[in-house]
């Protein structure tokens, strides 16, 4: 099985080829299971926010024989990589993006795509465990068919964010010792709370990681404590020859510490600060230092009834290379009910915007430059950066489990500016999916973006008013 990443808990006529249709109806066997509920926003967190074990962890003993001869001789060393795990995972996906009123783009993008990640995890020897990770990502059609994040030369198409590529994606080595010590250094999958800040971008095909070295620690039951360092951030879009400079890896400077409490009944209580250092050849605008906490949880109503909620603020200031000087908040509000097979909730989440005394003057908004951008402010992804002017999401779901556990789901998002009276526009999501056995499922995914005024991002970048974005994508994924 594959190891987890460290986990802190419109309408356009033939938009989906029939080809991807039909991947998806003659899919695999029968044998459903149900897919976990996505979330429309903030989604409420798993575990507290200690490394998770790789595949294959147990728990390392509390008296160590160091002894090398009998180490060697006795076989734990050879057992160490005999009895390691491999990991497998195959997602073929089609996207496409068709995207209106912007003078620039002049065609639609079409990318059929193949991920192959494959890796593989020592067993653990006396609490130490190494993993090494390799990722393929390939077009199935010519790569001019779309724009790969700027890299290809295709600016008249709108941005499919996965540009072919080969890498080594991880390679890391960990030590764990009860519930004391779950260290791991190396270039790694980090995944904090609910990835709101800092996460993986698990949905494009090449996945975030980052070069750190972090340790977590549960000194008493349910207090959960880590820090990490950062020296790089390996980005989404791999670092391929000819990106545009704001898309480049990051070079870091970065500390993040995080601690939180889960010991009572209806939530976990946590508090963060995320301090930034970050600078690629866009210069180091993405710096900051953010702080803040939240309480999260759910309860039992009735029988069949629950609820859950999120309440969360943060304050971000400049940080580092940062040549701004800006203070802005960060609001989350969310609530939800469950009554199966039915869910809904709504949540209202503002990323604030504070006046910029540093250079460029103007506006600076409150930024997440490491987060899994795609799960909030629409799927769309027209949102990857904060307006200048802050941006509000009101957002709100339904969902219901259809027959042979098929969760069906709607988003609606209503957006507009924090400082002043901009109307951004909204948007209109859904998804449906499903299981099958084990270690096959498939999705079918579309998002509208209806946009009203034009959206600054930055005192030199503006998006055209009116911008209709629509985005649909089928795909059927292998994990072993």
């Amino acid at each position: 099985m594959k190891p987890t990443p460290i986990q802190i808990p419109g309408h356009r006529a033939g938009i989906l080829p029939a080809a991807i249709a039909a991947v998806l109806t003659a899919a695999v066997p029968a044998g459903a299971q149900q897919n976990p509920v996505m979330q429309a926003g903030p989604a409420q967190p798993a575990r507290p926010p200690a490394p998770a074990a790789a595949a294959g962890d147990a728990a390392s003993p509390t008296a160590p024989d160091w002894n090398p001869v009998e180490m060697v001789l006795g076989g734990n060393v050879p057992d160490t990589f005999a009895k390691g795990t491999l990991n497998l995972n195959l997602r073929l996906r089609y996207e496409q993006v068709a995207e209106d009123h912007v003078k620039a783009i002049t065609k639609d993008s079409y990318a059929p795509t193949l991920r192959t990640r494959a890796g593989y995890t020592t067993a653990p020897l006396f609490g130490f465990q190494g993993m090494v990770e390799g990722v393929n990502v390939t077009s199935l059609a010519p790569e001019h068919d779309y724009n790969a994040a700027g890299s290809n030369k295709q600016a008249a198409r709108p941005v499919v964010a996965d540009p072919p590529l080969t890498k080594m994606d991880q390679f890391w080595a960990g030590y764990s010792y009860t519930n004391w010590i779950q260290a791991r250094v190396g270039r790694q999958a980090l995944n904090l709370d609910n990835q709101r800040f800092i996460g993986d971008v698990g949905w494009r095909q090449n996945m975030q990681t980052l070069d750190a070295a972090g340790v977590g620690s549960e000194p008493i039951e349910h207090l959960n404590l880590y820090y990490a360092y950062v020296w790089r951030v390996n980005r989404v879009f791999g670092n391929v020859d000819n990106l545009p400079a704001a898309n480049t890896d990051f070079d870091s400077n970065s500390h993040l510490f995080n601690v939180s409490y889960s010991g009572w009944e209806y939530g976990r209580l946590a508090a963060y600060a995320y301090l930034l250092d970050l600078d690629n050849a866009a210069g180091g605008a993405s710096s900051s230092a953010t702080y803040g906490g939240y309480f999260a949880g759910n309860a039992a109503l009735c029988d069949r009834l629950s609820a859950d909620y999120r309440a969360e603020f943060a304050w971000q200031t400049q940080y580092g290379g940062s040549t701004l000087d800006y203070g802005a908040a960060y609001y989350n509000l969310e609530g939800g009910l469950s009554l199966q097979p039915f869910a809904l909730g709504a949540g209202y989440e503002d990323l604030g915007s504070g006046g910029n005394s540093g250079v460029g003057g103007g506006q600076a908004s409150f930024r997440t430059p490491l987060a899994t951008l795609h799960s909030f402010n629409g799927w769309a992804d027209v949102f990857l950066t904060t307006p200048a002017d802050g941006l509000r999401d009101f957002y709100a779901y339904a969902q219901v489990t259809l027959p042979a556990q098929i969760p069906l789901r709607f988003i609606y998002h209503k957006y507009d500016a924090d400082y002043g009276n901009g109307d951004y526009g909204q948007e209109f999501d859904a998804v449906i999916s499903r299981k099958f056995g084990r270690h096959w499922s498939a999705l079918v995914k579309y998002a509208y973006y209806r946009g009203e005024d034009a959206v600054v991002f930055t005192a030199k970048s503006a998006q055209a008013a009116n911008v209709d974005l629509q985005k649909i994508w089928a795909q059927v994924e292998f994990d072993f």
